[in-house]
């Protein structure tokens, strides 16, 4: 009688556990990508369970949808958290971006990376993208065709995402996130709003590299995204 009672409480068990699951959105117990995220994102966020990352470079698959793509070498789609909560967005990828097919590897991404351990931060722990995926001829500005063909998939990426905090590192990354006309040295040192998202501009780690004595500026920035991550942590604890 006990044995009974013992199998029929688990069966009441496994049915209310399945039940959960339904409702979580998990189908059968396949282990897939999608089913994994879907279970990692539990109590992280509220709502609807986003588009995966993986999703959307799905869809831009093997791109010709501008000039880019005739000398590319790789697609350069972006690298991190996918969960971040600080993003780093900047123009578009140089030589070793485009050898190697992740952002930011060259001098200024061996730049970038002091930066982000200065703030208390790991490359792992924040994302790493660039407003245009495929390298510029001779590192010019994208051209407009070039930017409209890609920002569809950055503002899809920021919004599977979902950061608290994007840092535009230069002109032509903040300008075409925020819409402006601005210089950087006019944007920079403020937040700005890019569909509820706070962004901070600040200076391209290539060009500190041509001006180093733009650095101090840049940690002054810093120091604002160190406070605004604190003051978050806080209200969101």
């Amino acid at each position: 009688m006990m044995h009974q009672k013992s199998a029929a409480d688990t069966l009441e068990q496994i049915d209310r556990t399945l039940r959960l699951m339904a409702e979580k959105g998990v189908v059968g117990f396949d282990c897939t990508e999608k089913s994994i995220q879907t279970m990692a994102m539990w109590g992280r966020r509220p709502g609807p369970v986003r588009e995966s990352l993986e999703e959307i470079e799905a869809d831009i698959g093997d791109c010709r949808r501008c000039s880019l793509s005739k000398n590319r070498t790789h697609i350069v789609f972006g690298a991190g958290d996918p969960c971040a909560k600080l993003v780093f967005l900047g123009e578009g990828p140089g030589f070793e971006e485009d050898r190697q097919g992740k952002p930011f590897v060259g001098p200024a991404g061996r730049l970038l990376t002091r930066i982000i351990e200065a703030i208390q931060l790991t490359r792992d722990r924040v994302y790493i993208c660039n407003v245009v995926k495929c390298r510029p001829p001779e590192n010019r500005n994208p051209l407009p065709d070039e930017i409209n063909a890609c920002f569809p998939f950055l503002e899809r990426q920021l919004q599977a995402i979902a950061p608290r905090l994007i840092c535009a590192l230069g002109t032509f990354a903040a300008q075409t996130l925020l819409g402006s006309g601005q210089p950087i040295s006019a944007m920079r040192g403020r937040f700005h709003d890019w569909m509820g998202i706070q962004v901070l501009p600040t200076y391209h780690p290539a060009y500190l590299l041509r001006n180093p004595e733009k650095k101090r500026e840049v940690w002054e920035d810093m120091k604002l995204l160190i406070k605004r991550m604190e003051g978050d942590t806080v209200n969101h604890a």
